[in-house]
């Protein structure tokens, strides 16, 4: 009996001492803000979860069109010079050769491709004429087992996050070009990677058409570079026909990626040169003349061309032997491809999901059938069986 009453006893005097405590603190707390705020109103910083600003007394409007927009960073000037030799990559020779080579033979496959659709051998192409340095250099900065997303941004986004629960040490990058950043997924991509801190790269060529809508109908503002710090992501707006400067972000914004675990946003300055594929016709909405400039004054290839032969690893010889039998490589390949069955059709339902949802599969079996009803309409001849 004595005891429980001494335990009720030391229950109210805690109880008394905690409720004095707590008065005293939030006494201590209002006194503290009453007292800066008596002091000219000394608090600045807005303390409002959902932003971290100063606080103004000017109604002022952000406007777009008052500075000069996010820098471009590049390294080296369109006759191969390299203005600061800090930024230059010094890589060895061996490899620089691999890059000019990767981005002529990508080039010539762009033409004999191009040609085949025309002669009805292939069904459809898209060339990447004038964004070979956004492909090599940017995929030079990579390790082999990082992933490459060509498309899909929010498929992207979770991957990154599966990286960042793996703890893998390996990034996503995903390209998309400016027009893609218009879409609703992009923004739920750079949302969903920014909050959950994944390590992706999201790599945007702006080549100024989306097909045939050019940028001032595209978007009102300082192009997709500028949609990055809104989003929390660290950003870089990069010469995207500067092969080393694409490099040089892309080794660096992988660094970011990997060792802060966020999210970055490269803006690869470039210009589509061909047209958006077989089935566009640019010269319906913009200069041959607007074409040719870019092709003769700014072209990425002539850019690394003359890069590397200022370093006297190249020369006009070996490169007149090199086009040569690079095209020899891509016709005798593109020989051989038409030689080979083509895949089975099946696998347009069997490839995609592990699998196969009911709603798939009854599309799947309503397709068999019709091929099996209309067989002598298909060349089933060419597919394998």
């Amino acid at each position: 009996m004595a005891l429980s009453v001494l335990r009720q006893v030391a229950r109210n005097v805690c109880s008394r001492t905690i409720v004095r405590a707590n008065q005293q603190t939030a006494t201590t707390f209002f006194q503290t803000k009453r007292h800066q705020h008596s002091e000219g109103e000394k608090e600045t910083l807005a303390q409002f979860p959902g932003a971290k600003a100063e606080y103004t007394q000017k109604l002022e409007f952000l406007q777009p069109d008052v500075y000069n927009g996010i820098p471009i960073y590049r390294v080296m000037d369109r006759s191969g010079v390299v203005f600061d030799q800090s930024h230059d990559p010094n890589l060895s020779e061996e490899e620089l050769i691999k890059w000019y080579k990767s981005m002529t033979l990508l080039n010539t496959m762009d033409k004999i491709l191009y040609e085949s659709q025309r002669q009805g051998r292939i069904s459809f192409y898209m060339t990447n004429y004038g964004e070979e340095a956004t492909h090599i250099g940017s995929a030079a900065a990579l390790q082999p087992k990082d992933l490459v997303y060509g498309q899909y941004r929010e498929a992207a986004a979770g991957s990154a996050y599966a990286f960042k629960r793996a703890q893998n040490g390996l990034v996503v990058i995903c390209y998309f070009g400016e027009g893609a950043a218009s879409e609703g997924d992009a923004h739920a991509a750079f949302n969903f990677a920014a909050t959950l801190e994944c390590p992706i790269l999201f790599f945007c060529r702006n080549n100024g058409y989306a097909i045939s809508t050019p940028v001032q109908d595209q978007y009102r503002g300082d192009g997709i570079a500028v949609r990055g710090p809104a989003y929390g992501m660290a950003t870089i707006r990069v010469d995207g026909n500067d092969a080393l400067a694409v490099y040089n972000a892309t080794k660096a914004a992988r660094d970011i990626a990997i060792k802060e675990n966020r999210p970055v946003l490269i803006e690869a300055m470039t210009y589509r040169i061909g047209h958006h594929s077989t089935s566009d016709d640019s010269s319906a909405y913009r200069s041959v003349d607007e074409v040719r400039y870019w092709d003769q004054r700014d072209h990425p290839i002539t850019r690394f061309y003359n890069y590397i032969t200022r370093k006297g690893y190249w020369s006009e010889a070996m490169d007149k032997e090199w086009k040569d039998d690079s095209r020899k490589q891509v016709l005798q390949a593109f020989a051989r491809a038409e030689k080979r069955l083509k895949p089975k059709w099946t696998e347009m339902f069997t490839e995609v999901y592990d699998e196969i949802p009911k709603d798939l599969k009854r599309q799947q079996e309503e397709m068999e059938a019709h091929v099996k009803m209309y067989k002598d309409k298909y060349p089933l001849q060419n597919f394998e069986s």
